[in-house]
């Protein structure tokens, strides 16, 4: 996750190094949007939500009050097509923490719930009996000038 939010800052620091001629866009780039795009089994849905409002909306509630976050939402696909995700995990920020603060970040994270890495990441493969990461996204929303 790490990598990949520094890879994102990097990419986005090269869409927004726009020549001086550019400067008259109507525009300017906003707050970032991460969709995180999850399928969830079948029977699996409440499980899954019991989660994500408990564990996961505490997380991103600590996130939020640490200044790292905006918002977040939790978003289902009413009618998801086969191979679509059901349920959507939103999240908005301003932007990326350096590589030294993601660390810091992970470790106020991982000492909050009483874990470490390697346990992090076996708890996430224990959720694949509930859900299937399908991918994510990263958007820049667009600010009238």
């Amino acid at each position: 996750m790490r990598k990949f939010l520094i890879g994102a800052a990097a990419l986005a620091a090269l869409t927004w190094s726009l020549p001086a001629a550019a400067q008259d866009s109507s525009v300017k780039g906003g707050p970032f949007w991460q969709a995180n795009r999850i399928y969830v089994e079948d029977g699996q849905f409440e499980n899954y939500m019991d989660w994500l409002t408990k564990t996961w909306a505490a997380n991103q509630e600590f996130a939020k009050s640490q200044g790292w976050l905006l918002e977040y939402h939790i978003l289902n696909s009413v009618n998801p097509r086969d191979g679509e995700p059901n349920v959507i995990l939103l999240t908005r920020f301003n932007d990326f923490p350096s590589a030294a603060e993601a660390d810091r970040r992970g470790a106020l994270i991982n000492q909050r719930m009483q874990q470490t890495d390697k346990s992090a990441d076996a708890a996430s493969g224990d959720r694949t009996k509930m859900r299937k990461l399908m991918g994510s996204a990263l958007y820049v929303e667009m600010i009238k000038r």
